[in-house]
């Protein structure tokens, strides 16, 4: 039995699974926690993130093509700054991204099961994380095919949403006045919490190990996959300050079905909802796959109990990791709440993102990975203070496990 992975996918595939890791993070989630934040200034927040997005994904574009090795910038960090450095961007990802999967298993409830209560909430939750863990299981390939009609869906019921509100709705201008919030601090907050939705490129490089000629593929599957979601969220954007407001924005569980409710349009109401539904189950299919090649790549160096590494032989995925991954997002989706999710996940891939931009400024050409370590630190500092506080333990928590280790293997 061998613990490498077989090199199977292209650039459309990589495309696709970033894609749809962003979609489903982004549009039917982080919005109305954004535009609270930010008021009308919610497209100068998407364009900062956007920015910090752009200066992360170069950078790890260009640590992939040098390292093509499952784990992403747990493999960027250990090379390039020291093994402490690498294990804690891997766990930082482990620990943002699995509270990720948990974010999205409550988004599929929350849109298939609106009004559902406990515990059969947490029961639904539970369910989808399980078919979905199953689908990784058996291949890859599989994945990203059922990735692709997922994310092609979703982006048909959105656009159809977008045309709809601005056609049929009442589009005010002053709904785009982008003085009309709560100034600096709230559009570093909105820009920390988009960020989440951007984070999805980050997929890519995860299975750098499975990537056909990856120094190729890698930094035109990033570049495609970012500047595709940085046009739709525009778009969305756009569409939903017209339509709502940033009051309206903020006030929504469902900002897009809120858009297309105000136009009177209640037949199209099901098909955001569906779409809702499907760009969530692609954005957990493809944030499973890369925390569990994180954990692969954590579990070959012993940061976590060897017997991850293990590849199935028919299905050529590593099979334990996915699986003990399903079950820590499992146990969570049944806890959590969905907003405490994404402010968590924010701060530690923000984290993780400052890491690999250390590490691409080793590597030469370091106006870029400057500042993005610098827009990393400054939107992680301004995430909401529960957000902060909680992911700060929890990434010393991985400090002091690692300390630990490190001193009894002594």
């Amino acid at each position: 039995m061998t613990d490498r992975l077989a090199r199977r996918l292209g650039t459309p595939q990589a495309v696709v699974v970033g894609l749809s890791a962003m979609v489903g993070a982004g549009v039917y989630t982080a919005f109305a926690p954004a535009a609270a934040a930010a008021g009308g200034a919610l497209p100068v927040a998407l364009l900062l993130a956007a920015f910090v997005a752009y200066c992360n994904a170069t950078a790890s574009a260009r640590l992939a093509a040098r390292y093509p090795e499952s784990g992403g910038t747990y493999v960027y960090g250990r090379e390039r700054l020291g093994p402490f450095w690498g294990y804690l961007a891997g766990w930082g990802f482990v620990v943002g991204k699995t509270a990720s999967c948990a974010a999205m298993a409550l988004t599929v409830v929350a849109y298939a099961a609106p009004g559902l209560g406990q515990p059969w909430r947490g029961v639904l939750a539970v369910a989808v994380v399980a078919a979905i863990t199953t689908l990784d299981y058996r291949g890859v390939h599989r994945s990203t095919r059922a990735a692709a009609v997922l994310v092609t869906i979703s982006l048909l019921a959105l656009a159809t949403a977008v045309v709809a509100a601005l056609a049929a709705g009442n589009p005010q201008a002053s709904g785009l006045d982008p003085s009309v919030g709560t100034g600096p601090r709230g559009v570093l907050e909105a820009a920390g919490l988009l960020f989440f939705a951007f984070a999805g490129y980050a997929r890519v490089a995860t299975l750098g190990e499975e990537v056909r000629d990856p120094s190729r593929t890698i930094p035109r599957a990033v570049a495609w996959a970012l500047g595709l979601v940085l046009v739709v969220y525009a778009v969305v954007a756009f569409a939903l300050l017209a339509t709502l407001g940033p009051d309206g924005i903020a006030a929504a569980e469902d900002p897009v079905a809120e858009a297309v409710a105000a136009t009177g349009l209640t037949g199209l109401v099901p098909v955001v909802r569906i779409g809702a539904v499907l760009a969530a189950l692609g954005a957990l299919l493809a944030l499973l796959l890369g925390v569990s090649r994180t954990v692969l790549a954590m579990a070959r160096d012993r940061h976590l109990p060897h017997g991850l590494t293990a590849v199935h032989p028919r299905f050529g995925v590593p099979h334990r990791a996915e699986v003990a991954v399903g079950v820590v997002v499992a146990a969570l989706a049944a806890t959590v709440d969905l907003r405490e999710a994404i402010g968590f996940s924010s701060l530690a891939v923000l984290v993780y993102y400052a890491v690999a931009n250390a590490s691409a400024f080793t590597l030469g050409r370091r106006f870029v990975p400057v500042a993005g370590l610098a827009g990393c630190l400054l939107l992680a500092a301004n995430l909401p203070t529960a957000s902060v506080l909680s992911g700060l333990a929890v990434l010393a928590v991985g400090a002091l496990a690692y300390a630990v280790r490190r001193r009894r293997s002594r």
